[in-house]
């Protein structure tokens, strides 16, 4: 006879030992124990609405719908030890390592009885039948219908593809779609003979309707280690087999000491196919009952969302401001809400429609109530259209800026109405090299009084409208000894409207400059150059190195009237080895190089042969003549620098910059760009960025320094800027890592950000505890400190509590200033 595996007997003590305990296994037991109350009387679910919490676990699942289309043309081969044919009984008995297959079922027992007159099978003795879809059936006997959609089962147990089980002490399949198991008991947890699964649920009666796609368990206990810690007189889940079905969904609970306890219950309304809408009532006890909803539709060339968030603000609720009565935050009071929206469709092969916009009633609601990060500081809301081919670029966006924080003034929110941006490249070269056309148009708005009118009085709104159009040409050409020679140039040509602005050639600290109220102004660019370099390459037997002069000289028009022009996308100027040879260090249009320069720089590169690079790249720029407009650049109407004085090329000779890329192997990488001063060698500015990935540790550091703040005031008593960001996961076993990252503000020696998380997983459980630290403060918001533990439990779903109130153990409720 074949010998099989004994089906396991339920979710109780096994019958042959004791229990035995891992810390492991403790830990694990007390975890579900904790996340038993997660179970709801009806408990449905969504595949994809719980794709906001990934699960831990893989999309394989033991109720796989069964294949009702039978093709009954195709033969039944059987095939025993020995055939009788009763022709009195109408039977046909195999005995003797039985093996049928019929329409991908695999039936194998040790007798089979096809009974030609009822068209039933009966398969007694260690039979196995292995469906279409991945499962085994085991039974000491099994009779069903020869087409295998009716069956009677006797001592059950399925095995799924990832191991989930079912056992029961008999079944009956009904119309090839509804299993009903008595007695049966369903884990995905694997044990070993002495010690029960981990978790089971186990039911006087589970109902599998695979049409309905519902498993329904009634007079249920779910058990941790065999013991029943939690009754469940009915309960109700999807098929876990299935991605969307209507119901509700996981609960969600926490404590925060502004927000008080958190209950939340969200419930997935699977509409339709393409579209589908989630409902979640949250109720927080110190500020009432906050609404959400989020509504979701896919179509034939695109998607869509729709979040909705909203509340009823009684502004006393909120955390005391010290005025009287919380009179200073009445702004807050009566209704707060957001509307988040994202979309994204393609129009055809080369155009792209989309946007991401978030409108809210005030700049603390999405914050307050953590439904977006505290170190979300601005919001850029945009509307785009693009397209692209082979040689053709075309971008137009809408963006409408706007700042969170208490200090943010008119100058930092603003519109684009729109921006264009257009690029072609021609297919036939042009005196042998490449010739491109870039035009841009922006459309600017800044709106709430960014500027008064000195002669009536009255706040503007300041506009901006502005053409760029531009052609470039590049040829590379290399000579006999391999010297590379590549001239350019460039003709540009600019037109501006503009009017209520404050000139920034003319403001100081505490004047704001002279108010222009509305002019047009055009300007012609001509600029050309060449960059050589000479590189020397050898190679050894197990690498390759080149060293690589390179000079670059650039010449533009001596001096041409810019810096009393409005500037918005010229305002960020980083000086270092990425930008040493271009033609303009700027960011965008409303600032140009002027004069002539002269770029030069030392690259060497390193490639080793079994795959290890290194990059160095060194070099300063010289100012050679005419206007230096990296000197003076004006100030705003709130008296700040539109770009910083002190970049590094406000002087003759510019700062040294060093840039250095490190990849000796996979794991293992280090960017490096530095500045530092021409005269004293003193670092000026540093970002840095590593990542390392060695067996199970993986870790990640980046840093930034910046000591130009002395060079404006040398009394500054604080003019370094550190900050340090490091992650790290450690894989501790193959089902426990730890992980944890942290912001630190190096000069100020404190923290502003910083978490840490352990995890355990294993093929039927996972459990995450975090603790999470943040000592931002503004207005409404205060420095928390939060605990979250999350729980899931394979094919049923996932609990999550969190709380920012900790005990002594966990820090206590000492805050943060």
């Amino acid at each position: 006879m074949r010998e099989v595996r004994t089906p396991h007997w339920g979710c109780g003590r096994s019958r042959g030992g004791s229990w035995r305990f891992t810390a492991a296994g403790f830990a694990r037991a007390l975890s579900c124990v904790l996340g038993a109350a997660l179970f709801t009387i009806h408990f449905g679910g969504s595949a994809e609405a719980a794709s906001k919490q990934p699960s831990t676990f893989g999309k394989e699942s033991i109720f796989g719908k069964v294949n009702t289309q039978v093709d009954k043309t195709q033969p039944m081969r059987l095939q025993g030890d020995q055939l009788i044919y009763d022709k009195a009984g109408n039977r046909v008995i195999a005995r003797g390592n039985v093996e049928i297959y019929y329409n991908d079922n695999i039936l194998t027992a040790d007798e089979v009885v096809y009974d030609q007159g009822g068209g039933t099978l009966t398969a007694v003795g260690n039979v196995t039948l292995k469906e279409p879809q991945g499962n085994v059936i085991r039974a000491d006997r099994y009779t069903l219908t020869d087409d295998f959609r009716d069956g009677f089962v006797q001592s059950l147990s399925v095995v799924s593809q990832d191991q989930s089980t079912i056992t029961a002490d008999r079944a009956v399949r009904r119309g090839g779609n509804v299993n009903e198991f008595e007695n049966g008991r369903f884990t995905p947890c694997k044990s070993d003979g002495g010690t029960p699964p981990l978790w089971c649920l186990s039911a006087a009666r589970i109902i599998h309707d695979a049409d309905a796609a519902t498993i329904t368990y009634q007079d249920a206990y779910f058990e941790i280690y065999g013991q029943p810690v939690f009754y469940l007189p009915y309960f109700q889940s999807p098929d876990p087999s299935v991605k969307r079905k209507s119901g509700f969904l996981t609960p969600q609970y926490g404590h925060s000491s502004t927000l008080g306890y958190i209950t939340g219950i969200p419930y997935y309304w699977a509409i339709a196919p393409n579209y589908d809408l989630t409902l979640t009532p949250t109720y927080l006890s110190d500020q009432g009952l906050l609404m959400q909803a989020e509504w979701r539709h896919r179509l034939a060339n695109g998607q869509y969302n729709v979040k909705l968030a909203g509340i009823d603000q009684n502004y006393r609720d909120l955390p005391p401001d010290g005025s009287p009565d919380n009179i200073g935050l009445k702004s807050y009071d009566g209704l707060r809400g957001s509307v988040e929206t994202h979309g994204v469709f393609a129009l055809s092969s080369w155009w792209k429609f989309g946007w991401d916009v978030t409108a809210e009633t005030d700049d603390q609601f999405r914050r307050f109530y953590k439904l977006d990060s505290v170190l979300v500081t601005d919001r850029v809301n945009q509307i785009y259209l693009t397209g692209q081919s082979d040689r053709n670029y075309f971008n137009a966006t809408l963006y409408q800026f706007q700042g969170l924080l208490s200090t943010d003034t008119p100058q930092t929110e603003g519109y684009t109405h729109p921006i264009i941006n257009y690029n072609y490249v021609f297919a036939d070269p042009v005196l042998g090299g490449e010739l491109k056309w870039n035009t841009n148009v922006l459309s600017f708005t800044r709106e709430d009084g960014a500027v008064v009118d000195p002669i009536t009085g009255q706040s503007a709104n300041e506009n901006i409208n502005r053409i760029v159009s531009e052609l470039k040409w590049r040829r590379r050409l290399t000579d006999a000894i391999g010297i590379s020679y590549t001239p350019f140039a460039d003709v540009r040509g600019d037109v501006y409207q503009y009017d209520n602005y404050n000139n920034p050639a003319d403001a100081t600290a505490t004047y704001p400059g002279t108010f222009v109220g509305s002019n047009t102004v055009t300007r012609g660019i001509v600029d050309g150059g060449m960059t050589v370099s000479y590189p020397w390459v050898a190679n050894t037997a197990s690498a390759s190195h080149v060293i690589e002069p390179i000079g670059q000289i650039v010449a533009h028009q001596e001096s041409i009237p810019q810096r009393w022009l409005p500037n918005e996308d010229a305002q960020s100027l980083v000086f270092d080895d990425t930008n040493l040879f271009s033609t303009s260090k700027f960011s965008g249009y409303d600032r140009i190089e002027t004069g002539t320069r002269a770029n030069v720089g030392l690259q060497y590169t390193f490639q080793s042969h079994d795959g290890g690079y290194a990059r160095f790249l060194a070099g300063e720029s010289y100012h050679l003549s005419g206007d230096n407009i990296y000197l003076n650049p004006g100030r705003d109407a709130d008296g700040n620098y539109i770009y910083t004085p002190v970049s590094g090329l406000q002087t003759s000779r510019s700062d040294y910059v060093l840039g250095v890329y490190l990849a000796p192997i996979d794991e293992f990488r280090i960017i490096s760009q530095s500045r530092f001063d021409q005269d004293t060698m003193d670092l000026r500015r540093e970002d840095a960025a590593m990542v390392f990935n060695f067996g199970p540790l993986s870790t990640q550091i980046g840093y930034s320094y910046s000591s130009d703040a002395i060079l404006l005031d040398p009394t500054d008593p604080d003019p370094v800027q550190q900050e340090l960001l490091a992650s790290a996961t450690l894989r501790l076993t193959d089902r426990w890592s730890i992980g944890g990252m942290t912001r630190y503000d190096v000069d100020k020696k404190e923290l502003r950000y910083d978490s840490v998380q352990i995890k355990y997983a294993d093929e039927c459980f996972a459990l995450t505890a975090s603790y999470i630290e943040s000592n931002y403060s503004e207005q409404t918001i205060e420095a928390d400190r939060t605990f979250m533990l999350r729980f899931e439990l394979k094919h049923l779903g996932d609990f999550a509590a969190k709380t920012d109130a900790l005990d002594f153990n966990l820090g206590g409720e000492e805050r943060v200033n």
